[in-house]
């Protein structure tokens, strides 16, 4: 460190010394990007758990309460935030990471829809319009208050990956 210091002062460059270490490549992260070694030896770029941590807080803040828009307004926001992601990350070599947060940004979108819903009898409605069978329909009506939890369960044959894809919502996988 000292000697990088002495070269960078005859170029009049200041070193930033709590972003600045001399340390191996693997206990450090560059841009958001963490360095890893596959079982193979070779050495492989992730995304940081920093970034990973601020994607969901802004997901989540995206795809909170409804706020008075409609489902499409909130995926243009989600699309334009997850293209930008999805660029500047596409370099990771995670894809089993790529595919969790898809099924996790779907999940809460699903969410969304149950919270835009709000009563029983309109998610069994709305259900039904979507092509749920009238037991399915039941099932995640009668729960209609736990919106995170109804996420998960058979949602999500009415609300696919297709019908997202329609929605326009990108995946990162």
């Amino acid at each position: 460190m000292r000697l990088l210091r002495r070269c960078y002062e005859k170029l009049r460059l200041v070193i930033n010394e709590s972003k600045s270490a001399v340390a191996s490549v693997f206990d450090r992260k560059f841009l958001g990007y963490v360095l890893w070694q596959g079982r193979d030896g070779d050495v492989r770029r992730a995304v940081s758990t920093k970034a990973l941590q601020a994607f969901k807080l802004r997901i989540r803040q995206l795809a909170r309460g409804s706020g008075g828009r409609s489902m499409a307004q909130v995926v243009e926001k989600l699309r334009r935030y997850l293209l930008g992601w999805k660029g500047y990350f596409r370099l990771a070599q995670t894809p089993r990471i790529w595919r969790s947060l898809d099924e996790w940004i779907r999940r809460r979108l699903r969410m969304l829809h149950l919270r835009h819903w709000r009563r029983g009898k309109t998610i069994y409605r709305e259900h039904l319009k979507l092509g749920a069978k009238p037991e399915v329909a039941q099932s995640v009506a009668a729960l209609s208050r736990r919106w995170w939890h109804n996420s998960l369960s058979a949602i999500h044959h009415v609300l696919t990956i297709a019908y997202f894809d329609r929605l326009g919502v990108p995946r990162l996988s």
